[in-house]
């Protein structure tokens, strides 16, 4: 197995989980009032969310996509 795949494998999990962590964040009582008065999400939750997506696509790319492919 390849570097770049494993490094991919860590990516997806990490993004996976920062997504996570930001749907559950959302759901908080902070978040809750912050949409309540400025109909937007707190910063950090949109960062999770955000930075889970990212590193999720490029743990894809890497597993998966042509990046991802041992040359042999």
């Amino acid at each position: 197995m390849s570097m770049a795949r494993v490094l991919g494998m860590v990516l997806l999990i990490a993004g996976v989980v920062l997504i996570i962590i930001g749907v559950v964040e959302s759901r908080s009582l902070a978040n809750s009032l912050s949409s309540t008065f400025r109909g937007t999400l707190t910063q950090h939750t949109l960062f999770y969310v955000i930075g889970g997506i990212a590193s999720a696509v490029v743990g894809l790319v890497l597993t998966f996509g042509a990046l991802g492919r041992s040359r042999s």
